[in-house]
């Protein structure tokens, strides 16, 4: 079984591509969302107010599933300067409790400073 879900308060999707995915009911792969405000459409400029907008616009769409942060088993997070590592670990740790999600964190050459996407593992 695979369905789509679209947070009606998330960004709208800028291609072919659903904002996450449920399969067979129990996991759900939240697409990459960049920083933008769904509001505006609009990104911060300053790199820490754009990772908390990026991660507001996952835990938006986590939440349209019907899951929360506490339910994400791995993140993926491109930053386009690895200058700004640290301040992300902040705003990852303030999104996050502990056990924390695996994460991977890579520099990606991208015209936003920051992308993440995530999977869930769905509450019964």
């Amino acid at each position: 079984m695979r369905e789509s879900i679209t947070a009606e308060k998330g960004a709208k999707p800028v291609g072919p591509y659903s904002h996450a995915i449920r399969c067979s009911g129990t996991f759900l792969y939240v697409s990459g969302q960049g920083p933008a405000n769904p509001a505006t459409g609009q990104g911060p400029s300053d790199f820490r107010a754009a990772a908390e907008q990026c991660l507001a616009n996952v835990r938006t769409i986590i939440e349209a599933a019907g899951a929360s942060m506490a339910d994400v088993v791995k993140v993926n997070a491109y930053l386009r300067d690895m200058a700004d590592f640290a301040v992300f670990n902040e705003v990852y740790k303030a999104a996050f409790s502990a056990p924390y999600p695996a994460r991977t964190t890579v520099q990606s050459n991208m015209t936003i400073p920051i992308e993440v996407d995530a999977v869930v593992v769905l509450p019964d």
